[in-house]
C-alpha cells in the first residue's frame, strides 16, 4: 500500500511561482511512475505532468509545457512540481498519484494510488 500526502498549494498572483510536494510512504512508491493531475470546479481531473521511477523520463500536458517541471528524489521519496508562470487558470486541486505499472501516464485510469489534493489558486 502506498499513501501519498500533498503540500505547497496556496494562492498566488498571475506570472507567480508555486511548488508543490508528494510525499509517498510505502516501501515501492519509489519504483513507481509518479503523476501530477488537476481539477478545477465542474470539470474532469486532467493530466499536467509525470516522471518515470529513475526521473529521467517526464511528461507533459501542452497547457504547461515549458512552465511546470516535475522532478522526483527518491531518496526522500518526494515527488516535486515546480509551477512558474502561473495562470488564472492553472487554478485547480493539484493531485499527486502513482502508477504501479506505468504504461498509462495521461489517464486516470491508469493511476493506482492518488493523495488528497492541494488547493492551487491563481489571481489575475
Amino acid at each position: 500500500q502506498v499513501q501519498l500526502v500533498e503540500s505547497g498549494g496556496g494562492l498566488v498572483q498571475a506570472g507567480g511561482s508555486l511548488r508543490l510536494s508528494c510525499a509517498g510512504y510505502g516501501r515501492t512508491f519509489s519504483s513507481f511512475l509518479a503523476g501530477w493531475f488537476r481539477q478545477a470546479p465542474g470539470t474532469e481531473r486532467e493530466f499536467v505532468a509525470a516522471t518515470s521511477w529513475s526521473g529521467v523520463n517526464t511528461f507533459y500536458a501542452d497547457s504547461v509545457q515549458d512552465r511546470f517541471t516535475v522532478s522526483r528524489d527518491t531518496a526522500k521519496n518526494v515527488v516535486y512540481l515546480e509551477m512558474n508562470s502561473l495562470k488564472p487558470e492553472d487554478s485547480a486541486i493539484y493531485y499527486c498519484a502513482a502508477s504501479i505499472l506505468g504504461t498509462e501516464v495521461t489517464t486516470t485510469a491508469g493511476y493506482d494510488y492518488w493523495g488528497q489534493g492541494t488547493q492551487v489558486t491563481v489571481s489575475s
